[in-house]
């Protein structure tokens, strides 16, 4: 500290040395010529004083009576009368320098209240660099305590590292492990199953073949009234319907009731093949007008009418088209693709130019969904958020980020409360609108590409994951049920509207059926050109629960019912379908693809 005062004593010096250099010897020559003046002064009175004398002492010689003195006299007053001349002028020329030295003095006094104010400066500039240095001390002692806080925690992190690569070590051992038995256990049940559908079919070859038989009886017998011929199976069959409707002549279509074929079908242990084909047999239906099943079931045979006419086409997005969903109270469908759009379109009026465009996302849109009352919107984005807009006036109101990863599929959970989203950072979150905040987030332990809740409450949330899982939330006391593993990773989920059965759409090209009361697949749903398109591929149920639609990547949408048969085949698209979704008011199936299209079917 000694040395760093020494340098500034000497640098204060050196600066007021060159400061009086600067102001004093400008008039150095001016002070030095003062006091030659000054010496010059004194001489002369000196010599004014001698002359003085001379001239008394002449004077008195002159008034003795001396008279050769005349000339020198006048000499000497001429001298006298000159020195008192020069002796004024320098006496004129000496109150001027001191004029000049006062108006120095009053420079010098001025320049010593500025040195004085710069001394005060100093000081305080020296207090407040102690003080600075003071600080920055005690911020390099808190840096060299945060480096070793961090040394610490690296360590820790390192070990925390080794010991998590140890526990996927495990982890995958595990899964191999539980994968084999997986494997083993499906070998034992896919060869039960063998069995059992042996089994079934051998004891419905009987019953077809009975039934048969029995119908041939009942045609060849025109008048039959009694049911002492038939049998037990064609007595329910009677008893389900009116006789008229089996017996004494053609029966068409429009005799039948859905309920009454299902019960007849229920009682008599038919599917509908058989019940085809026993029509067929009988000869209900006239050789020119019989029509392959296939055709009766694309036309809504057994049910309602499949949507298999291309109502309107457009160009939906700039890029390939992501997410597609119908509104639940208009005639409009929601599209979202990855020009970072979320389009909504008016199909009421068969108009091709967009309703509204909402605009928000800075990357591709992932899934679109409404609110139950058509209000809201809410979209998520590959930009690790979601946004909620208004339908009436196409407004962004709420943008909620906090995932790490790009959010695949969000619900309304409480509406309009709460939203519940699925990212693949491998965790769900819970916002509250209101505050637009996260207030809380489940750790899911794989990327969530689906999520669906089953009901307005959001009592539960059912999420479908890259590890092959679907796991079950309920909000109301935080606990996970049992999760459902399916053969390879889920693409997406869709609930009936009794929220009693779930879709599956799964990476192995098939769509699982499970009920969700007993928490069990019961039903499985594939074709042979039938390809999942893409990892984050939509199905749909229809309104009323009883029919599947998913789009493939042959460019085809297909669609079975819950029974398991497929009953169209759609056209439309020349490249992988993305994403279907069925109407919930009316028979319109929308659906999106690579190809930018949207395209809406329609009953023929």
């Amino acid at each position: 500290m000694s040395t760093e005062e020494h340098v500034w004593r000497a640098h204060v010096v050196r600066r007021l040395r060159e400061r009086n250099r600067k102001e004093c010897d400008n008039f150095k020559e001016i002070i030095e010529q003062n006091n030659r003046l000054i010496d010059h002064v004194a001489q002369l009175k000196a010599d004014n004083l001698k002359l003085s004398v001379e001239n008394e002492q002449l004077r008195s010689a002159v008034s003795t009576g001396g008279t050769g003195s005349n000339v020198a006299i006048a000499t000497l007053e001429k001298k006298l009368l000159s020195q008192q001349e020069e002796l004024t002028d320098l006496h004129k020329r000496k109150g001027e320098n001191s004029q000049m030295i006062v108006d120095l003095n009053q420079k010098m006094e001025q320049q010593r209240i500025i040195i004085s104010e710069k001394e005060h400066s100093l000081a305080e500039q020296q207090t407040n660099n102690n003080r600075l240095r003071a600080e920055v001390q005690l911020l390099h002692s808190s840096l060299e305590e945060l480096k070793k806080l961090n040394n610490t925690m690296l360590d820790e992190h390192t070990a925390l590292q080794l010991a998590f690569s140890s526990l996927e070590d495990k982890l995958r051992g595990v899964q191999d492990e539980n994968r084999r038995l997986l494997e083993r256990l499906m070998q034992y049940k896919s060869k039960d199953a063998d069995k059992l559908n042996e089994e079934n079919e051998s004891i419905i070859r009987k019953r077809s073949a009975k039934l048969k038989r029995d119908l041939e009886d009942a045609v060849r017998e025109p008048g039959s009234s009694s049911n002492t011929s038939t049998s037990p199976g064609a007595a329910s069959l009677q008893r389900n319907s009116s006789p008229a409707q089996f017996i004494g002549g053609p029966i068409g279509d429009e005799d039948f009731d859905e309920a009454t074929i299902n019960g007849a079908m229920e009682a008599i242990g038919l599917d509908d093949n058989e019940y085809i084909s026993a029509r067929f047999t009988a000869g209900e239906v006239c050789e020119n007008t019989r029509a392959s099943i296939d055709t009766l079931k694309a036309t809504g045979y057994l049910g309602q009418a499949n949507p298999t006419k291309i109502l309107l086409k457009f160009e939906a997005h700039e890029n390939e088209s992501h997410a597609v969903r119908w509104s639940p109270v208009e005639r409009m469908v929601a599209t979202g693709g990855a020009d970072r759009k979320v389009k909504l379109w008016d199909i009421g009026k068969n108009s091709t130019e967009p309703r509204a465009v909402l605009s928000g996302s800075s990357a591709g849109i992932n899934s679109v969904d409404f609110d139950s009352t058509g209000a809201y919107i809410l979209g998520t984005s590959n930009d690790y958020g979601a946004r909620v807009w208004t339908v009436m006036d196409n407004r962004l109101r709420h943008t909620l980020t906090g995932h790490s990863g790009k959010v695949m599929a969000a619900k309304y959970v409480q509406e309009p409360i709460k939203v519940v989203t699925g990212s693949h950072d491998r965790t769900l979150k819970i916002w509250d609108l209101r505050s637009i905040a996260c207030i809380e987030t489940k750790f899911a332990g794989s990327s969530c590409n689906d999520l669906v809740t089953t009901d307005s409450l959001g009592s539960t949330i059912i999420s479908g994951h890259y590890d092959k899982k679907i796991r079950f939330w309920d909000i109301r006391t935080e606990k996970q049920a049992d999760d459902v593993l399916m053969p390879a990773k889920i693409t997406s989920l869709d609930l009936s509207k009794d929220c009693n059965y779930l879709i599956c759409s799964v990476r192995d090209d098939t769509i699982k059926l499970l009920d969700l009361r007993k928490n069990q697949v019961i039903s499985t749903f594939t074709n042979e050109h039938f390809k999942i398109s893409c990892d984050f591929a939509r199905a749909s149920f229809n309104s009323s629960g009883l029919k599947i639609a998913c789009g493939s990547a042959d460019g085809a949408i297909y669609i079975w019912n819950v029974n398991g048969f497929l009953e169209a085949t759609l056209k439309g698209h020349s490249t992988a379908v993305n994403a279907v979704s069925w109407s919930p008011n009316n028979n319109l199936l929308a659906s999106v693809g690579k190809n930018k299209r949207c395209t809406i079917y329609s009953e023929s």
